[in-house]
Parts: C-alpha cells; structure tokens; sequence
C-alpha cells in the first residue's frame, strides 16, 4: 500500500471511528487498521453506551443502531458474605428521548455498525490489520508500519485509538507502561434469558433497561466491584479489580467472577441462564493524574489510549472517546489548512479537551482511584458492619428498642472504629459531589 493518507487511525473503537467519521465529512482521506476480523470483535467494556456525543453525530441514532435498551433504571448495592443493602433509582423521565443519553449495547454490534457508518462516509477501514510500529524521520510520526504485504503506510497525521495497553504509544514515548496498581481488569459473560424473564425479573416494560452495580464484598472482600446491565435477551454480568490486587492476592479473574454469580442477590438474577460468551479487558482508572502526553509531531492520542475515562461512580468512558475523536478530528482540519502538523499545531487538541466536559469531569473525580485504594475497610469491614447493624435494627425481638439498639451499635463498634469509620466515610465524599 503505497498511496498516503491525510490521517492514518490505529483502532475501530467509538474514539478511532467518531475521528474518521468527521474527517471524512470533511473530505479528507482516512484509513483505519482495526486488528480485529471486524470492528468490535475484539473491544468490550461494561454495556453502557453514553450518547451525547454520538447523538450530535448521528441525530436520533437509536432508531437505527443496535442498541439493545435505554437506561432508565440504576441500583446501587452494598454486599456482605450474604446479605445486601441498595439505593434503588428509577426515573420516567428517561423513558423518552433521547433516553438520558444511557443505552445498554453489546460492542461486537454497535462497533460494527458504527464503523459502517464511517466507512459508507468515504472512511478505509482494513481489519485483521496490525499495526507494529510508527514510521518516523528526524522525530516526526510520518506513518506505520503494518503486518501486511507493502506495509509501509504514510500519512499527514497519525491518530492512535489502540486502547488502554497502547504499546504503539509506548514505543512512542508518550506514555509509561501501565501501572498495575491503577489498571483495572475487567471480566464479563454475555448469560442469556427470555426477554419476558428479564422484564419480569428486573421490573423493566419492552425496552426498558437497568444497570446494576455492586460494592462491598462483591469480589469477596477485595477492591473492586460487580456488574450486571440489561440487554435484549442477555444480560452483561462481570467484575473489576485493579490488576495489582489479583496479583498480590494471587487471585483468578474467573474465579473472582463465579464468586461474585454466587452470591445470594446475585445469583438470584441469573438463575436459569446460559452463558454465551466470556471476555476480559483491560481499563485505564488512573484518570486525570497519570494522563500520558497526548500530542507530539504528527501524532495524536485519543479514547482508552489517552486514559479518558471517569472513574468515579459515572464510569463514563465511550462518551469521553467519542469526543476526543471530534476533537482530534477539528484540530486535524485545521492542521491541514495550515499545512502543520507539529506538537504545537495539534495541541489544540488539548486546548479543546480542557474547555470541555471532558477534562473538567477528569479533573473533578481526580483523586477517586487514590481514595479507594487508601480505603480497604470500603470492601469488606464496612460492609459488614453496616449490613449487620441495619440487621439488627429490623430484627423483631422481645427486646425493647431501646435495649435492641444499645446491642446493636456496641457490636458495631466492636467491628469497626467509628472515628475511622467516619474518617473514612468523609474522605468518599468526592464520589458524590
């Protein structure tokens, strides 16, 4: 392949794909190198699609995408051994367009589509492609170097959309390998049901979807936290945990995840259906502190590769990429009308992040990874405590209140100091605020 690209994308995903889609909108020429046999095929993530990005792109997406149902219910649990406490949110007002901008989706299948979208637009996009390295002249990127036949592809600007483990961005020096302490493995099954048990079982009408997230013991005491989202006919059910904790405690993705389908509340919702599919991810929640350089001559970073994402309880990823690739996509216009691609002509590029959602958002929830992991007691003695002390609180007894509660609140603070306890409790504040 010999012929030169106004902008060469490394990767399919929501970040490369939302680039390609405005660039050729604009009449540039863009190729994509997507690894996978087709876009989405090897991307995964929880199963909520936040939208208002791809809504300005797209007017009125949902009618067409294949989104599986719009959010209109969250649960928030906190799980001990056995028992579960939760905050239950359910807003109608999200029933109607545009749906809280909030859609569960399966990435083999939106991916897929919007790349189509791109691709109908005038976008290159090459599958099975792997790209194994840049193509530089005196510091400059002027390409890459693809496992292909005639692999030597040149282009005006390269934008790397590789994904959390960039080792592209790493031989470019841009960002340091990844930390494990902040690098969170994901895991997921795709479990089939019936529509109607679904519905049924999650209190949702024909369309309606939920998210449902789980702290405390979820992963049987250790950081990290569960999942189950509403599809169609599937439900998305996996875990987190930082790559560091399964490490040092020498655990098992998989083994963390069946733990976490056995506890009573959750196992509960599963119950009758079939596994379909299982995958697993890595996903950058250092956030805001630990951004790699985003920007250097003829390259740029865009989506997981660049670290966008919130880490807080929003979880907001696909919509930070979307709008990292609008606007990698801007700046490269007008890169090109000047005929300079230089760090200092695309750091417009984080010109425009800083003046958006996304970098505000970033640095707001910045110390959240710190913050949870300076807490254990969030995982499993909270949890605990909490659950047995409204325990007893409900418990119907020959006691009298008075007595019941003076029991109750003195074995409590047997289990947990409760200066450190609201110490602690202080120190989360930022997850709500």
């Amino acid at each position: 392949m010999t012929e030169k690209f106004d902008c060469i994308i490394i990767g399919a995903g929501p970040s490369g794909v939302a680039t390609a889609y405005n660039l050729v909108n604009a009449g540039l020429n863009v190729v994509i190198f997507e690894r996978g046999e087709t876009p989405g095929s090897k991307n995964m993530f929880g199963g909520i699609l936040y939208s208002t990005i791809l809504n300005r792109l797209i007017p009125e997406f949902w009618k067409e995408a294949p989104v599986e149902r719009h959010i209109t219910r969250k649960r928030y649990s906190l799980l001990s051994k056995d028992s579960e406490i939760a905050f239950d949110l359910n807003f109608n007002a999200f029933n109607k367009p545009p749906y809280n901008n909030s859609f569960t989706v399966l990435r083999a299948k939106f991916d897929k589509w919007f790349a189509k979208k791109a691709e109908d637009a005038g976008a290159l996009i090459i599958t099975e492609a792997v790209v194994d390295d840049f193509i530089t002249d005196d510091g400059k990127i002027q390409g890459v170097k693809v496992r292909m036949e005639e692999g030597a592809v040149y282009g005006d600007v390269v934008v790397c959309a590789e994904g959390a483990n960039s080792l592209l961005a790493e031989k470019a020096g841009m960002k340091k390998k990844p930390d494990p302490g902040i690098m969170i493995m994901g895991v997921k099954e795709i479990i089939s049901l019936p529509e109607e048990i679904i519905n049924d079982r999650f209190c949702l009408e024909d369309g309606q979807g939920c998210a449902f997230e789980f702290f405390g013991e979820a992963l049987g005491g250790v950081t990290g936290s569960g999942f189950i989202y509403t599809n169609k006919d599937t439900l998305s059910v996996g875990i987190g945990c930082p790559i560091a904790v399964l490490r040092n405690n020498r655990l098992k993705p998989n083994e963390l995840i069946e733990g976490f389908k056995r506890h009573p509340s959750v196992h509960n919702l599963l119950r009758g259906g079939k596994i379909e599919e299982f995958s697993a991810h890595m996903i950058p929640e250092g956030g805001y502190n630990v951004m790699p350089e985003l920007t250097k001559d003829g390259l740029i970073l865009v989506g997981d590769c660049a670290g966008l994402l919130n880490p807080s309880l929003y979880k907001e990823g696909t919509n930070m990429a979307m709008a990292s690739g609008v606007f990698a996509a801007e700046t490269i216009i007008e890169a090109r009308e000047k005929g300079d691609f230089s760090k200092a002509a695309l750091n417009s590029y984080v010109k425009r992040l800083k003046e958006s959602f996304v970098f505000k958002d970033l640095k707001r929830y910045k110390d959240v990874p710190e913050i949870l992991h300076s807490l254990p007691g969030l995982f499993k003695e909270y949890p605990e405590g909490i659950i047995e002390l409204l325990q007893g609180y409900f418990t119907i007894s020959e006691k009298s209140k008075d007595e019941n509660r003076k029991e109750i609140m003195r074995t409590f603070k047997d289990k947990v100091s409760l200066w450190k306890f609201l110490i602690d409790m202080y120190k989360t504040r930022r997850f709500f605020r």
